[in-house]
């Protein structure tokens, strides 16, 4: 559970993964960071060193053993992360050093920082505000160019500022409506009904454009899940093995090899695809089967991007669009794979119902690896197509999307109030709904429980 300390307290954490290398980073905030690590380096007086400075020497204990020889780095308030003074001391990886060091800390004054405490101190300190803090942990576990985008995007303010501003420009109407409260027996207007409304339109449209967004920042930030089903000896699992360019699935003539889901991630130009290969789709032969069947309908429901994969020397066109309407739910993107097409020499076009999302059909030979590139292609496309890219703002975060929806709610309840003819008090408490829920995205509006949730999932030394 994640426990609020005195954030007077100067605290220490690696701040370098745990285990065995080379050299390992041990990192103190607080008031007393130069002191106790000049209290313990006799080569030079820290605290009479310029910020922003990097000092070889050795540490010693207190019986003025030599620990370790280091490189100690001094970041003075406030011009540190944290806003306060920061010491990071480089010592070799040893888990021994490593232990011994951060004992001899803690003897000295400082204690154990928990999960995120130096970013949550960087938020409390104004060096951040709260997405922003939680785009540091996004950046630290991006694994793919587009999350590493994203979560860069966002630490730097983007996302922050646009809600910012959006905030700003409903809390200088809410004012007026606020004062029309101090007059209400004179029943006076000082904020202008059809302006209010225009601007309403105009924040639900940024909104929207926000909210819509959020099925792609999702995907891009942690990988696109993407399915690949189809009968028995479509070639599946070959078609898996070529994309990865490592035999990961076992393939074999014999139908109905692959019983249970194998995932692997797949990096397509900076994003990341979950491939999951499947149980081939026919009636079971056995229970075990069965199970491998029904876990296909499962991750299908789960999945971002449908592969459809068939046989085409030994499938019909009929027998195709049959396969498709059985398995393709709630309009998710389809990329038809016509596999073995070198075996054949015409393939038809494969229709989609109007009710389906858009269709992709290639043609290719998983066995020969024949246009495996042009699949990765279409895979990469299908992530982009649409209205949103990557150089608009867009949310990945769970809690952004979420306070955004309900901003957007509250908003709606606002029109409805002034088309009903409510009193000001009324639209005055949706307004402030609405700038509460965006305040709580920035961290203008939060509570201790809130930043205990969010910051208790950062690793222990950032």
């Amino acid at each position: 559970m994640y426990t609020t300390h005195n954030l007077n307290d100067t605290i220490t954490a690696l701040a370098t993964p745990p285990g065995v290398g080379a050299i390992a980073v041990i990192r103190l905030s607080g008031k007393e960071a130069i002191n106790i690590v000049n209290a313990r380096f006799p080569t030079k007086n820290l605290t009479a060193q310029a910020s922003h400075t990097v000092h070889l020497g050795t540490i010693r204990d207190e019986e003025n053993r030599v620990l370790d020889e280091v490189l100690v780095t001094i970041f003075k308030a406030p011009t540190s992360y944290t806003r306060e003074n920061v010491v990071e001391v480089s010592c070799h990886g040893s888990n021994y050093i490593v232990q011994s060091l951060l004992r001899l800390f803690i003897r000295n004054g400082a204690r154990s920082a928990q999960p995120g405490e130096f970013t949550m101190r960087a938020f409390l300190n104004g060096q951040m505000d709260l997405s922003q803090a939680e785009a540091v942990a996004d950046l630290i576990a991006s694994d793919s160019e587009s999350a590493h985008g994203l979560a860069m995007s966002q630490m730097r303010g983007g996302f922050s500022n646009e809600i910012k501003d959006l905030r700003q420009q409903l809390i200088d109407f809410a004012s007026l409506i606020e004062l029309e409260l101090d007059f209400g027996e004179e029943d006076v207007e000082f904020a202008d009904r059809d302006d209010l409304k225009q601007l309403i339109f105009k924040i639900q449209r940024i909104l929207t454009n926000l909210i819509d967004s959020f099925q792609l920042g999702n995907v891009l930030k942690n990988g696109v899940n993407t399915v690949i089903a189809g009968r028995p000896n479509a070639g599946k699992s070959t078609l898996l093995n070529a994309l990865l360019n490592e035999e990961r699935a076992i393939v074999s003539s014999i139908a109905g090899t692959t019983r249970d889901t194998i995932e692997e991630v797949l990096n397509i130009d900076g994003i990341s695809f979950r491939l999951i290969d499947t149980a081939g789709i026919r009636d079971a032969q056995d229970t075990i089967e069965a199970v491998g069947v029904e876990k296909t309908f499962e991750k299908i429901k789960s999945s971002s991007i449908l592969v459809y994969v068939y046989d085409a020397a030994a499938m019909s066109a009929a027998e195709v669009r049959a396969d498709i309407e059985k398995l393709q739910t709630d309009k998710i993107p389809l990329l038809v794979i016509a596999n073995k097409s070198d075996l054949v020499k015409e393939i038809p076009e494969i229709a989609p119902e109007e009710e389906q999302a858009e269709t992709t059909l290639l043609r290719i030979s998983a066995a020969d690896k024949t246009n495996i590139d042009t699949v990765k292609t279409a895979l990469h496309n299908l992530v982009l197509t649409g209205n949103l890219n990557l150089d608009q703002t867009v949310v990945t975060n769970a809690r952004h999307y979420e306070a955004l929806r309900q901003a957007d709610a509250a908003l709606n309840q606002v029109l409805f109030g002034m088309d009903s003819g409510v009193t000001s008090d009324f639209i005055a408490m949706d307004i402030r709904q609405a700038l509460h829920y965006l305040g709580s995205i920035t961290g203008e509006i939060s509570t201790d429980d809130l930043l205990g949730n969010i910051f208790g999932r950062f690793c222990i030394g950032k």
